[in-house]
């Protein structure tokens, strides 16, 4: 059994304990109700730090909610490691949907955690995640491994599109200043066989409003010969892909990359069971652009999807009304080389110019962000690799993934580094969604993995 082995072994209650108090504070960065308990959030992961080992600990204010800063300089001639995370979490609605409320954690046993997972809103992304490099830099520190310098930026807005993150970057690029970007929001393929994220697609999230007559009206009264924004805007929605579901918007594929027949089959040599996925999912078939496999169309392939939609009357009961108004939100993944804001431009261009007579369309940008490819070659995914297969076994598998987080791009642009995704999450761990867990097994290989990669980076850049 290596050092950290043993100290993972020792601690590991209180690691679990620690996420799990973590986890019971809901900080809902969309809701302006759990502001408090945000920004509460950002003072429990300030002093976790601090406990760490981290020297210098501060919590830096933005116009939004503060980004929680952390350091520990120990020889400014080696390389720094930026660490990278978020302490925000999605709305858990729906909450009936819940086995267990979100925000009081639970460990049970599953298929793919026989060793029990934690199941809260938060857990695997990205607080578990998160967390366990705050416990990997303990342990570094606890047992003088600490190789080169760290430092850490968490923030509290990256569910709504961290709106400050980059206010808070160009004003602080010395402070910034990095060697690498080392971050774990992402998954790998399982347990058995680990991968390195190494593509993130864009993001272009919109919403849509329909208006119709003045005021909702008797649909008795008025039915057949007005206008109804529900029904419209239903089909404008329907319109957006055609019979071979490609996105039906001008000029959206125009500067999308392809990839070629040879980078095509070698991303699908990584295991994936068509059946497995479906029987997951409780579907009879897959369904999405022809031409592409289900791993191509949610990795390399760009999305539209409706995220929300609504108006009119949706209570108990029954009410003949024709709707005012109608609602959507829209999100649009994006691959390389697709400008999330020259997207947001088209869409918005397309979706007014097929309103028909009778309504009039608003179509209001909330946030997004570019795609990202990181080179396999560069001495961070050396390190990476090298990393997992100290702790797996195996070589890692180098694979693009369908989610986005946008600021990767930013710091690529502002602080001109690369950055690792060193993800431990499985497909199955339902981020985002009702029941979201992490699996104790892959927190604890988390912590255990990290302080590989400082190792191995330090080894590689001298």
């Amino acid at each position: 059994m290596s050092d950290i082995q043993k100290y993972i072994a020792t601690h590991k209650d209180r690691f679990i304990n620690e996420l799990i108090e973590l986890l019971k504070i809901p900080s809902i960065s969309a809701d302006s109700a759990f502001a408090k308990a945000t920004t509460q959030t950002a003072t429990a992961v300030a002093e976790s730090l601090r406990n760490a080992g981290c020297d210098q600990v501060q919590i830096c204010e933005t116009p939004g909610y503060p980004i929680v800063y952390a350091d520990k300089i120990i020889d400014p001639k080696l390389p720094t490691v930026l660490v990278y995370g978020h302490y925000d979490v999605q709305p858990p609605d729906p909450l009936d949907l819940w086995d267990s409320p979100p925000f009081e954690p639970v460990i049970k046993a599953t298929d793919k955690h026989p060793d029990g997972a934690i199941f809260a809103r938060g857990a695997c992304d990205d607080k578990g995640q998160m967390y366990m490099h705050v416990k990997a830099m303990e342990y570094m520190t606890e047992n003088d491994q600490l190789p080169c310098n760290v430092k850490f930026m968490i923030e509290g807005e990256e569910e709504v599109g961290s709106a400050n993150l980059a206010w808070f970057v160009e004003r602080n690029q010395e402070k910034l200043a990095n060697d690498v970007i080392l971050i774990s929001d992402t998954g790998m393929i399982a347990n058995d066989i680990p991968s390195i994220t190494t593509g993130l697609r864009g993001l272009s999230y919109v919403e849509v409003e329909v208006t119709g007559p003045n005021r909702d009206l008797h649909s008795g009264l008025y039915g057949g010969a007005v206008a109804n924004p529900i029904n419209i805007l239903a089909k404008m929605i329907a319109s957006l892909h055609d019979e071979n579901n490609h996105i039906t918007v001008k000029g959206f594929y125009d500067k999308v990359e392809e990839l070629t027949a040879t980078e095509r089959a070698k991303m699908a040599e990584a295991p994936f069971s068509l059946e497995n996925y479906k029987n997951a999912l409780h579907i009879d078939a897959v369904y999405g652009e022809e031409g592409y496999t289900t791993n191509e169309r949610n990795s390399i392939r760009p999305t539209l999807d409706v995220n929300g939609i609504w108006g009119g009357y949706i209570g108990e009961g029954a009410k003949t009304v024709i709707a005012s108004k109608a609602y959507a939100k829209i999100s649009m993944r994006l691959v390389p080389h697709q400008d999330w804001e020259e997207i947001t431009h088209l869409f918005k261009v397309h979706f007014e110019s097929i309103a028909p007579a009778g309504v009039t369309v608003k179509v209001t940008p909330h946030h997004g962000g570019q795609g990202y490819v990181t080179p396999i070659d560069s001495i961070g995914y050396q390190a990476a690799e090298k990393a997992y297969e100290q702790t797996f076994g195996k070589t890692p598998i180098p694979q693009r993934s369908g989610g986005s987080i946008p600021i990767v791009a930013l710091f690529e642009k502002e602080l001109k580094s690369k950055t690792i995704l060193m993800g431990f999450g499985l497909d199955s761990d339902a981020i985002h969604s009702p029941n979201e867990h992490f699996g104790i097994w892959n927190y604890l290989k988390g912590i255990e993995t990290i302080p590989y990669f400082y190792r191995y980076f330090t080894e590689l850049y001298s």
